[in-house]
């Protein structure tokens, strides 16, 4: 309460004179706090009730007490004084919530990390033993893409952590492979050498081809030896030294399986084994800084756990679901699946017992019968492998080994993110076996059945609709790709799609991007020439008409629906469409404003370019500090552009001006300069100038590769206009010619050149003979002694000649004995010839 019972208000309640009663309480409430608490109390009540006025200015303490005691009054106000009124809150909206498609569920689900805003999220990374490719810029693109959006968007704390597999049975072989055609080129074997031992690497070749049954692989196998057969003719019709060195790069693939069939099991050195893949390894690195992906927050290689690996499979041991067999340890899948809290196969139920997959899973060099015959069950699979001669190893409680391929990401990833993560991620062709046989033995080890709350995996990707392999050789490196599109382009085309369904790498996907990053960099160029038109710090602010609350309207609408879209599993398809249709809308405002020589509203084009600029910040298509658009010209973009602009609006002023009094006084040759500084000179430079009717120059600072490429295109465009014009006036020339040279022929041979309607023509007939007095034909003809006008005379005049064109039915072709043909009005008698 305000007032406290030792305080001796009856005083108060017994004087009669409120001034009085006014100052005592003022005195007694200058130290004390007389606000605190929500509601009034008996003593204030009372007290408030003996005035009947609020205390006079001077009695600052009385005055704030009472006016705070008369806001408190809710339920009984008193009469003659205000009160504020009851506030509600208003009905509010559902905004929608992220949902992402959980392949263990196949449907979207609501996002929930177990942990708070913190997303714990483990990726597949790369097996290093060859270039990356467009399949690998696939998952790991898409990735970042997703991850972005969490953290930036969505405001997620993520915590990513990805692996590099330097370990696999495709780098043991790769690594033996290099290293023994290495020793082999350094003996400098003779062409004949060559020759005999590509012939007999062909043979066990030519029988693995024989027995695959693969389409594709055996298409890939048949280009092999084919590009081998044709290196082959030239040595064996004559032994030639450089014929030599070409069939030796030509067959590398058949002698490396070759010579690692013969000399494999002899290499034994460790470090052969870690050249191949840390020097990939460098190279994917290097192919993901160029995408302009993040590296992961912390990188695991599986070289560098061995130990942390032997642990883990121990403990599945522990835990009754392993077995060890000839110095390997296998996974126990029926006893895991037969577990009461347990299932195997959660991703892909369907595909259990796939011997195929599974002997995929396991290994080139791990599929032997003897091998296979260790298992208690063809489902089971490697936790540990007992390594063979020419195997790298390390040491173990079940003697030397290395690690199977799915343990390593569950040991990793346990060790860094523990018994459950939030995301797991991966290409869809590691669903089986890999990452169910992940999840097996992963919830074996922390005897728990939700290792993965969300696992989300990339589709595929197909060139030109074609299936893409690393291992069928069928493949575009990261840098080819590179070196056709930038990595902006190439991000634009993945956004463009859907980040879990298969993409098409075609011309025309990355054609649709490039158009796409066109259509949005000249919005941003112009809204930029927008915001540089000379105006005060008042004068941004101008008023509102209806065009400009249509178009906010919009936009926020199109914000709505772009949320939407990412909370709909991240949907960034839907996203660049509905950019797309605020870019569009936004130009349709601008033109409309030119159109009317207005200036565009500055503050709300500025509002939807930067907004256009953080979205797409976010989804890693801009990088750097540009507040509005792409750069131009690497980090220092900003500062080129705000240096160099104002030099170029003066440039461009002083042409407009001189094109302007050029134009006044017909000196063409001016303006044709004026013409070469926007169109050739400029452009050298990065600049493009737009000439607009009626308003000024617009100045834009574009990539010069591009403005050059756009020249060329124009002059391209320009030049095949100018040829189908020349063509056309050509083809006109030769018609008219044509009708000349038709005119000039003797009506006799007016018809013997039409083979195809006449086949042959009677020379002893006379036409005359053939045609009524009165029948005309096509040519010119003498028109004597008959009673036809000639001028206004009616009479016969026999000087009088007139040119007459007009065709004939010939007596040949007249159905009846006598045929009267009908040509402009007028009657024609024709004999037919009996």
């Amino acid at each position: 309460s305000c007032m406290s019972s030792a305080f001796d208000y009856g005083f108060l309640l017994h004087t009669s004179e409120e001034a009085t009663a006014t100052v005592a309480l003022n005195e007694y409430l200058s130290s004390r706090s007389y606000l605190a608490g929500f509601s009034p109390s008996r003593v204030d009540q009372e007290v408030f009730e003996l005035l009947h006025r609020p205390p006079a200015p001077q009695h600052v303490h009385a005055l704030r007490w009472y006016r705070h005691i008369a806001a408190l009054q809710r339920e009984t106000p008193i009469k003659g004084k205000r009160v504020q009124h009851p506030w509600a809150a208003p009905a509010g909206s559902n905004l929608p919530k992220l949902r992402l498609y959980n392949s263990l569920t196949r449907t979207k689900e609501l996002f929930v990390p177990q942990n708070g805003n913190k997303v714990s999220w483990y990726c597949c990374g790369p097996t290093v033993y060859d270039a990356s490719h467009m399949g690998h810029a696939r998952s790991y693109i898409s990735f970042d893409i997703l991850r972005r959006i969490l953290m930036n968007y969505f405001q997620y704390d993520v915590f990513y952590c990805m692996n590099i597999t330097d370990i696999d049975d495709k780098i043991i072989r790769r690594a033996r492979q290099n290293y023994l055609l290495e020793q082999y080129r350094e003996k400098k074997p003779a062409a004949a050498q060559v020759l005999q031992d590509v012939l007999s690497a062909r043979g066990p070749f030519q029988a693995k081809l024989a027995e695959t049954t693969d389409p594709d692989k055996k298409q890939m196998l048949e280009r092999l030896d084919s590009a081998v057969a044709a290196a082959l003719g030239p040595l064996q019709g004559a032994v030639e030294s450089k014929a030599g060195e070409v069939l030796l790069e030509k067959a590398k693939d058949l002698l490396s399986d070759w010579l690692d069939a013969q000399f494999g099991s002899q290499v034994t050195e460790n470090s052969i084994f870690s050249l191949l893949p840390k020097f990939w390894e460098g190279e994917y690195h290097n192919d993901m800084d160029a995408l302009n992906v993040l590296p992961p927050d912390i990188l695991t290689r599986v070289s560098e756990y061995c130990p942390e690996i032997v642990d883990f499979v121990k403990k599945i041991l522990d835990n009754g679901f392993g077995y060890e067999s000839n110095g390997s340890v296998y996974f126990d899948t029926a006893k895991f699946a037969t577990s009461q809290k347990h299932a195997y196969g959660k991703l892909v139920p369907e595909a259990v017992g796939d011997m195929k997959a599974l002997q995929e899973g396991e290994g080139d060099l791990s599929v032997s019968a003897d091998q296979l015959s260790e298992k208690r069950s063809q489902n089971d699979f490697a936790l540990w492998k007992a390594s063979k001669p020419g195997e790298p190893s390390w040491d173990s409680p079940w003697g030397k080994g290395r690690p199977g391929w799915h343990i390593e990401c569950s040991a990793m990833a346990g060790s860094i993110l523990g018994e459950s993560m939030d995301i797991h991620g991966g290409g869809f062709d590691l669903r089986f076996p890999h990452h169910d046989n992940e999840l097996a033995q992963s919830e074996a080890y922390f005897e728990n059945d939700h290792w993965v709350r969300y696992f989300l995996h990339t589709g595929h990707l197909t060139i030109a609709g074609c299936k893409m392999s690393k291992s069928l050789k069928n493949f575009i490196t990261i840098k080819d790709a590179l070196a056709k599109n930038t990595a902006r382009q190439l991000r634009l085309a993945f956004l463009m799609h859907s980040w879990k369904d298969t993409l098409d790498y075609s011309s025309n996907t990355m054609e649709s991007a490039v158009h796409y990053e066109k259509f949005l960099n000249e919005f941003f160029l112009n809204v930029k020439d927008i915001l540089r038109a000379p105006c005060d710090i008042t004068g941004q602010f101008e008023k509102w008409e209806a065009a400009e609350m249509e178009l906010n309207e919009s936009f926020y609408e199109r914000k709505a629906a772009i949320h939407a879209a990412l909370c709909d599993n991240v949907d960034t398809r839907s996203t660049m469409e509905e950019m797309r249709v605020l870019v569009t809308q936004s130009n349709t405002y601008i033109a409309s404003r030119k159109s009317s020589k207005l200036q565009p509203n500055r503050m709300l084009m500025k509002s939807i370019a930067l907004y256009l600029t953080d979205m797409l910040k976010t989804f890693g298509a801009i990088e750097g500090s540009e507040p509005i658009g792409f750069p131009v010209g690497g980090d220092g973009c900003l500062q080129m552009e705000t240096t160099v602009m104002p030099y170029l609006k003066v440039l461009s002023d002083f042409r407009e001006s001189v094109r302007k009094i050029a134009r006044e006084q017909n000196v063409t040759e001016v303006l044709q300069l004026c013409d070469v500084v926007r169109n050739d000179t400029l452009p050298e430079l990065g600049v493009r100038l737009e000439d607009h009717e009626g308003l000024p120059t617009v100045v834009k600072l574009v990539d010069k590769e591009t403005l050059l490429r756009e020249r060329n295109e124009k002059k391209k465009m320009e030049d095949e206009k100018k040829n189908k014009k020349e063509e056309a006036a050509k083809k006109k020339q030769e018609q008219e010619l044509a009708k000349l040279a038709k005119m000039k022929i003797s009506p006799c041979d007016m018809f013997r050149s039409e083979t195809d309607k006449y086949s042959s023509f009677d020379e002893t007939v006379n036409i005359q003979q053939l045609v009524s007095p009165r029948m005309t034909w096509r040519g010119r003809i003498s028109v004597k002694d008959r009673p036809r006008s000639c001028g206004n005379s009616t009479r016969p005049r026999r000087n009088c000649t007139k040119s007459i064109s007009r065709p004939i039915k010939m007596a040949a072709e007249s159905p009846g004995p006598r045929s009267v043909v009908k040509r402009s009005g007028m009657s024609q008698m024709v004999t037919p010839l009996l």
